[in-house]
This record gives structure tokens, sequence and C-alpha cells, in this order.
């Protein structure tokens, strides 16, 4: 047999997981790249979207755009294409924040008022309700200050330059 020898795990080398999108360059400065991307309805993209309600709702409204700035190691063009990254978890955490701290918070302060009302002889399915709602108020504002303080660390990049689009 071989002694095969194996190499401590090193997170520095393990690939990120991206999830890609193209983005139109409408202005490059100073190795700044300004890029607008359109942002997509998850509607319009099963085999039933001819067929349901919220598809045609979602097809009445304009399509809707996001602009930013993302570094450029190449000079670009207005009309350029490019194939943005973004690491796929900065969009699970955002979810998570989003989805999980207003239920947590929600939980935690229903629990409190119940206890906190038991202990004051005063009707604890009332306090936990009103306990619940401030609570659950309170986790939406502290996940969407730490969402933006995650949208600030999250930097999409340039996967490739696809050139100018092909008219039509």
């Amino acid at each position: 047999m071989a002694d095969t020898q194996h190499k401590p795990y090193s997170p520095q080398f393990e690939p990120i997981s991206l999830l890609e999108e193209l983005a139109h360059v409408i202005d490059y400065q100073d190795g700044w790249a300004r890029v607008e991307v359109e942002l997509k309805s998850a509607c319009n993209h099963c085999k039933n979207s001819d067929n349901c309600g919220t598809a045609t709702v979602a097809k009445a409204f304009s399509v809707k755009t996001q602009q930013f700035s993302i570094p450029s190691a190449k000079p670009c063009s207005r009309g350029d294409i490019l194939k943005i990254g973004l690491a796929e978890s900065v969009i699970i955490k955002s979810a998570a924040l989003v989805y999980l701290m207003p239920l947590l918070g929600l939980f935690c302060a229903a629990a409190v008022g119940q206890l906190l009302g038991t202990v004051l002889s005063l009707n604890p399915n009332a306090f936990a309700m009103l306990f619940g709602a401030v609570g659950g108020v309170l986790g939406w504002m502290v996940a969407k200050r730490l969402a933006k303080k995650l949208e600030r660390q999250a930097e999409p990049v340039i996967i490739q330059y696809l050139g100018q689009q092909l008219p039509q």
C-alpha cells in the first residue's frame, strides 16, 4: 500500500459558489463600471405562466432595474455586457435575516409577555400578544439594519466581459 499524505483543510482554496447575472454598463470612470441589472420576478419561469393569474399581474408591471458601481480591471464602454457574480452565502444570510429575525423576536417577546402576565396576575394572553407584536417589529428593525450592513460588505465581481450586444 502506498502511503498517501493528506493536506490539511484550508478554506482559502475552497471554491466560492456565485450567483450569476448579466449587467449592462451605463458608465465607466477611473476603474469603476456603473452597471444596470434587470430585477427578475419569480413569475413567468414555470410552464403554467400562460394560465396563471399571478404571472399575468407580474407581466402588467414594468421591468425594474437596479444600478450600482463595481471595480473593473478592464476599461468598459457604454452598452457593454458583463457577467457579474455575487457570493451565494450573501443571499442565504440575507434571506435568513429577513425571515427568521422577526419570527425570533415575535416568539421570544411573546414568551416574556406570557411569563410577565402570569407573574403579575394579569391576562397572560394579552401580554403575550402585545409583547409578541413589539418583538416582531423590533426583530424586523434589527434584521433590516443587519441586512444593510451585510449588503455593504457584499461586493459583486465581474466574472466575464461579454462585449457589446448585437443589434436585433
